[in-house]
């Protein structure tokens, strides 16, 4: 099973998510850490990183299958996450 850590920057983009917002974000890592590859996760165009969708909000990630880490780096809306 894999382990999730979380970047200082997604961390504090986290913290400042509603509540609800929040617990579908960690559902959604939680599925992760079961199956990391499921449909939901695709790879970002040009960048080693995989992105996961939870509602409107987009979760950005690196995925260490070596170490069995998945490291949240970016947590945010659609429309903010990808510039």
């Amino acid at each position: 099973m894999y382990v999730l850590e979380f970047s200082k920057k997604a961390d504090r983009q986290l913290d400042k998510l509603p509540i609800e917002i929040q617990k579908r974000i960690v559902s959604v890592l939680n599925r992760l850490l079961i199956r990391p590859f499921s449909h939901d996760i695709k790879k970002l165009q040009g960048s080693p990183y995989y992105r996961v969708r939870a509602g409107k909000y987009r979760i950005i990630l690196d995925i260490k299958q070596d170490k069995l880490i998945i490291l949240v780096l970016e947590v945010g809306p659609r429309h903010k996450i990808y510039k």
